[in-house]
């Protein structure tokens, strides 16, 4: 049998606007249903630490966006990391040292976007929000709300062709704890 890695999983715009509904419980049920062990949900826009046999990040997205679009019927753009890259990105935010947590964001992306691509969107700017991306990840500061962002998932979705989503600093904290346990 091959090794249990710890895995996060991070899906997009489950149960916004009373859309898209899906409890935590029967997420879990599901998680389970798949083969996946010691599943814990945080809150209910779609966090989920578990543990399975070491494969592929991509392979579980599709695994479990197929999943849930069988279950459901409809889509839900999934993005998993295992738990040391999730501490990589943890580590690697640019703005935590000259920040106030609750103005710092990570768009997670479902894959390293193109260099010209990313070069390109580098240059822009939407100050006072400001963002920076390390690989696979979208390291944003936002002093106002976050919802009237330009930063947002259709945004880098639309200019960088992956599939992202986005979580709050306390959210990100919350999950590297929690799959840590």
């Amino acid at each position: 049998m091959s090794k249990r890695v710890k895995y996060i999983s991070v899906l997009r715009g489950i149960n916004v606007g009373g859309k898209r509904k899906i409890l935590m419980a029967d997420l879990k049920e599901l998680y389970s249903e798949l083969g996946f062990e010691n599943c814990i949900s945080y809150i209910q826009s779609g966090n989920v630490v578990f543990e399975y046999q070491n494969v592929s990040n991509s392979k579980l997205e599709e695994k479990l966006e197929d999943a849930i679009l069988e279950k459901y019927g409809f889509e839900v753009p999934v993005i998993v990391r295992t738990r040391n890259e999730w501490e990589q990105s943890v580590r690697a935010n640019p703005y935590t040292d000259t920040h106030e947590k609750e103005n710092l964001f990570i768009t997670f992306l479902s894959e390293t976007p193109k260099t010209e691509v990313s070069e390109a969107i580098s240059e822009l700017n939407f100050e006072p929000d400001r963002f920076q991306m390390i690989d696979k990840d979208v390291f944003i500061y936002c002093p106002g709300p976050y919802h009237k962002t330009k930063l947002s998932n259709q945004f880098f979705e639309s200019k960088l062709k992956v599939k992202a989503t986005t979580r709050n600093w306390n959210t990100v904290l919350k999950l590297l704890e929690l799959s840590a346990e």
